[in-house]
């Protein structure tokens, strides 16, 4: 069994998001000890995963409880689970794509400055020397 503490290690969670997901019943089953501090398995663990990950793809806590709730209905919302994470599917493939744009825009920066440091370019990205420019640079 896992603490607040540590699942807040374990899945690099603060410990106030930890007991606010289960103040918000996100998390089915938690248990307490006799002290009344929460207690989490494995399958805790799984949900607090799961949840983080929806989070991170932008899913509001309700939207997050909402599917939470058609989980623990059963099988007869599988079909609703589904388009729920299709749809979280596509917001991560446009995340990504995102990412891959800045990334690129960070690498053409990278290998700008270098140009820079050895001697290949002058600065020319200081708004404070003759010669600044605004530099665009096409993300493709």
């Amino acid at each position: 069994m896992y603490t607040v503490k540590d699942i807040s290690k374990k899945l690099n969670l603060s410990e106030h998001t930890i007991r606010y997901y289960t103040d918000r019943d996100l998390i089915p089953n938690v248990k307490r000890n006799k002290n009344n501090v929460r207690l989490f398995d494995e399958e805790s663990v799984n949900w607090f995963i799961g949840i983080k990950c929806l989070k991170e793809c932008g899913m509001s806590i309700e939207d997050i409880k909402n599917y939470i709730d058609l989980c623990l209905e059963g099988d007869n919302t599988i079909h609703e689970r589904f388009d729920i994470i299709l749809k979280q599917r596509e917001i991560a493939e446009k995340q990504l794509e995102e990412a891959k744009e800045r990334l690129i825009y960070l690498e053409n920066k990278v290998k700008h400055y270098e140009d820079i440091i050895n001697g290949d370019l002058t600065d020319n990205t200081n708004p404070r020397k003759e010669g600044y420019y605004i530099e665009h640079i096409d993300v493709v």
